[in-house]
């Protein structure tokens, strides 16, 4: 299994992420799809080859194929959007929030899988690239839609332990050269 070779390459020192790993993955209670959508999609985020290598064959195994698609949809348009929005509200101008963005982001609005799931997905990529205003706009939509605060907090839960472990193995694998 992919997620225990994942476990196995984390340094001792940071045990806890190790744990948190196989907590936020192994005992999540997400329904299948939430779940190995995040996962994809927060791996492409953490930009972290052997983070993605080791967690997409699961994740591929686990999503049907036009879940897999989404998983990677809301991580790409998440990369530009969450430039995008976290650069015009941390300028100091308001006009730039009132011009019109002008991006293509069509897959929001038809993403191939249930709303919910696109946007849950898009959260926690907006977590990971650190968007106050994606963040806020994405827990919103969920919020409507009957999400819990559980379940929301559950795939940012996911970001931060991803990210975490990414950030950790790159750091090794270039402190070992």
């Amino acid at each position: 299994m992919a997620l225990d070779e994942l476990k196995s390459a984390i340094p001792d020192f940071a045990k806890d992420l190790k744990l948190n790993l196989g907590s936020v993955i192994g005992n999540s209670d997400l329904p299948q799809q939430q779940l190995w959508g995040t996962v994809l999609a927060c791996a492409i985020a953490s930009r972290s080859p052997k983070v993605l290598k080791e967690l997409e064959p699961e994740a591929q195994a686990n999503l049907k194929p036009e879940a897999y698609q989404a998983a990677k949809s809301a991580a790409a348009v998440m990369a530009m959007n969450n430039v995008f929005y976290r650069t015009r509200h941390l300028l100091s101008d308001p006009e730039y929030g009132t011009m019109r963005a002008g991006l293509r982001m069509n897959v929001i609005g038809n993403p191939g899988v249930e709303k919910v799931d696109f946007e849950l997905w898009s959260l926690a990529v907006s977590a990971i690239n650190g968007c106050g205003q994606c963040l806020d706009s994405h827990e919103q939509v969920l919020r409507k839609a009957g999400v819990d605060r559980e379940t929301i907090q559950e795939a940012f839960k996911i970001a931060a332990v991803i990210q975490a472990v990414a950030v950790t193995l790159d750091a090794e694998a270039v402190l070992a050269e």
